[in-house]
This record gives C-alpha cells, structure tokens and sequence, in this order.
C-alpha cells in the first residue's frame, strides 16, 4: 500500500474539542498529513495557541468558537468555516464530558449534562457537516470518537457509558444512510489515556494500580491514536465503512 493513500492534501477537516487532549493530538496529526484544520472548542484562546502551532509547522489552520450541544453555535461556526477555506469533507467528533457517579445518585442534571455533548452534539455537528457536504456534491469521512467504555462498562460510569455505546450506534446507522453520498462514518473507542478529563485519577494509586492490571501496563499515547484516524479519513480506508475500531491496548477483549 503506498503512503500516498493515507494523504489528506487538498482536504478540509473541522476537529471538536481541539482545545486540549485527544482533539489537539488529532488535529496535529490531521495537519502533519496535509489538511488544512479547523479547530473548534469553547475555549478560544486554546486553540488560539494550536493555530499558532500548526502553522510554525509550515500548516494551514483557522480557529472557530464552537458549543456543540448549541445548534446556532454549530450552524456559526461551519459559516465562518466555509468563509475561510470552504465546505468541510472530513470531521471528527471529539468533544466529549463526564461526571462520574453511582447510578443511583445520578440527577437528571447529571445525565443531560453527559449525553448533551457526548451525544447530541456529536449529532448537531455529524448532521451540519452532512448536510453541507451533500449540498456541494464533496465525499466525505466523519469519525466519532467514542470510547472503549462505549463497548465495556466500568461502575461509576453510566452516564459515560450509555453516550459512547450511543455514539456507536449513531454511527453505524449514519453509515447506512450516509453511503449513497459517498459520505463515510466510522468510530474509533480509544481505551485510556491521560487526558485533562482522567490525569487526577491515574496519578493517583489507585490509577498506577488499574494501569498494573491493563493487558499493555501502561496508558496509551496520543500519537497513537493518530494513524487509525488518518486511516479512516484517507483514501487507506476507502472501503471502510460503519466501522468501529477499538484503540485501547486490549482492555476492551480483556474485559477490566
């Protein structure tokens, strides 16, 4: 298979919580592969700073404010997109809570926080993306970025849970829709890596002692997660399609 393949030059890709963590490492890599990036989080100045950074590396990037679970928000932000660099072909679906809690002592509130952004807003901005891609006749890939907890459960996690394993089903059903446009959607599940969402955790003992118990004994890195990304993005995985692909060291066959 020819490198080549896994080029993004000549494609536009909008990136969701690229503030910090997954989304950043992502939109880097994205970036790395020749696309020009639109980075989209709450937090302007954040991505301010990424902006900055991909184009000292010779990259092209431009920063959009962007509140997923809003749908104005979302409808602005592919607005002042298009405005800048034209229709977005290829999206990744990465803003995502938690608020960890016994089912039992979850609030409504509690829940409708998790799933407005972990799923709705991956819905508001899947949705946007598609329509706009169809209106000007561009193929396209989107990728939801849900969870190996999407897959698995862990106590404490219901809320988490119940979005990512929505997320994958999401997925599955746009892919059917969406293939007659040429429009792609896959998922990746990454396992864990120390984020700004978990860093307190596995920093902690009984982080270092659940890392001992994980099939590779370590977290994983944020470039790895950068590959399977590009693979489903790229014309590498043309043929891919409804796809969900667990990037987690194994944790997901072992089942902890």
């Amino acid at each position: 298979m020819s490198n080549t393949q896994f080029t993004l030059s000549n494609r536009t890709a909008l990136v969701t919580g690229a503030s910090s963590g997954i989304g950043a490492a992502l939109a880097q890599g994205l970036s790395a592969a020749g696309a020009t990036v639109v980075l989209a989080a709450r937090r302007a100045d954040r991505i301010e700073q990424l902006v900055d950074e991909i184009e000292s590396k010779g990259g092209k990037a431009v920063a959009v404010n962007m509140d997923v679970t809003q749908r104005d928000s979302v409808k602005s932000a592919f607005d002042l997109a298009e405005r800048f660099i034209g229709t977005i072909d290829i999206v990744i679906n990465n803003a995502g809570v938690a608020s960890p809690k016994n089912f039992a002592l979850i609030t409504d509130e509690d829940r409708d926080f998790v799933m407005d952004t972990n799923f709705n807003g991956v819905w508001n901005v899947a949705q946007e993306a598609a329509q706009r891609m169809i209106q000007a006749g561009k193929n396209g890939s989107i990728v939801n970025i849900s969870s190996v907890l999407g897959l698995t459960a862990k106590p404490g996690q219901s809320s988490y849970c119940a979005s990512k394993g929505a997320v994958i089903q999401l997925t599955r059903a746009m892919a059917l829709d969406l293939i007659k446009h040429n429009i792609r959607v896959n998922a990746i599940a990454p396992g864990w890596f120390q984020t700004e969402m978990n860093e307190d955790f596995f920093e902690s003992p009984a982080g270092q002692q659940y890392i001992e118990q994980m099939p590779a004994r370590r977290l994983g890195n944020l470039k790895e997660l950068i590959g399977p990304v590009l693979m489903l993005c790229s014309e590498a995985g043309s043929f891919v399609n409804g796809a969900v692909i667990p990037v987690d060291g194994a944790i997901s066959v072992a089942g902890i």
